[in-house]
């Protein structure tokens, strides 16, 4: 089972911005810790994080055929990007979105969610152990699918 990993702009910061919402962990746990989680469940996975939304569409485009799910968490791009939900919808690989803070409790314009138009479920508040939630949610959702 291959599953990739995608965070969006600012993800690389964590720790450093906003820790009152983000928490104090930073990035480099959050990518240790899901890959203890993948050799613990026997997951092949691939991480990617990137700040330009281009980047973000191309690596999903590259998915195809060439991962079984796709964890996202497009950051601010939840909220304005119909390209990574194209994206989504033309690889049509089952998507898990995650999100680190609660978004249904924040700013108004945090409210629109592009990307849940598409994701089978969606993780949010639980900090990064989101992330494992998503991972362990998708495992399930695959092998019930074969």
């Amino acid at each position: 089972m291959k599953i990739l990993v995608i965070n969006g702009p600012n993800i690389n910061m964590l720790g450093i911005r906003e820790v009152n919402i983000y928490g104090s962990e930073n990035y480099e746990t959050l990518l240790e810790r899901i890959d203890k989680l993948a050799s613990k469940e026997n997951i092949e996975l691939e991480e990617f994080q990137s700040n330009h939304e281009g980047d973000i569409v191309d690596i999903i485009q590259n998915a195809y055929r060439n991962f079984d799910g796709i964890v996202i968490n497009p950051a601010a791009y939840t909220h304005t990007s119909v390209a990574i939900l194209d994206a989504l919808k033309a690889v049509n690989i089952p998507t898990v979105e995650v999100h680190i803070s609660k978004l249904s409790e924040r700013e108004d314009f945090r409210q629109v969610n592009f990307i849940r138009k598409f994701a089978i479920k969606s993780f949010e508040g639980y900090g990064i152990s989101g992330y494992e939630k998503a991972i362990i949610y998708l495992k399930n959702y695959l092998k019930e699918q074969k």
